[in-house]
């Protein structure tokens, strides 16, 4: 199984390390990163093996939005079934 994590916020120091941090403290496989700058806005999409994640995916999504709260960025998860269903046309 698979997840899209997205983060979203003011551009700062060590936001990439705290996200891969939080992923394998839970065990989540880092498949493919896409980020960038834009100004002063840090825009960053994951996608993440979670067949071996520990605890739950609603623990880990848990724990990823209150990273998020903790350093004013807005990070969300969701199985990528989800996210495709979403984007169909």
């Amino acid at each position: 199984m698979r997840a899209i994590l997205t983060v979203v916020g003011k551009d700062t120091v060590g936001i990439m390390s705290k996200v891969s941090s939080l992923c394998a403290k839970y065990n989540v496989n880092i498949v493919d990163v896409n980020q960038t700058v834009m100004q002063d806005l840090f825009c960053m999409i994951m996608l993440c093996e979670i067949d071996k994640v520990e605890e739950s995916f609603n623990s880990f999504s848990d724990a990823a939005a209150e990273l998020g709260e903790k350093y004013n960025l807005s990070i969300h998860v969701m199985h990528e079934d989800i996210f495709n269903s979403m984007h169909k046309i």
